[in-house]
């Protein structure tokens, strides 16, 4: 399911391969899908850039509550 327009509240990533997690406001914590490494730092590379610039994202968030698609608006 997509959610448009949400603003990132915290991030977090670990030492352990592809482990790496967003906050976003009124969804809560999902883990980044862990696809591929560089799917992964792709992912959470864009939500701490709008963390850092106070942008939007639209994110998709797949059947195991876990983000698989981000855009920077």
């Amino acid at each position: 399911m997509w959610h448009w327009n949400k603003q990132v509240a915290q991030t977090f990533g670990s030492t352990h391969t592809m482990n790496a997690w967003v906050n976003i406001t009124g969804l809560g914590w999902l883990k980044i899908e862990p696809t591929s490494a560089d799917g992964v730092t792709n992912v959470f590379m864009m939500m701490n850039a709008a963390k850092a610039n106070n942008r939007t994202v639209s994110v998709f968030v797949n059947a195991s509550n876990r983000v698989e698609i981000g855009y920077l608006n």
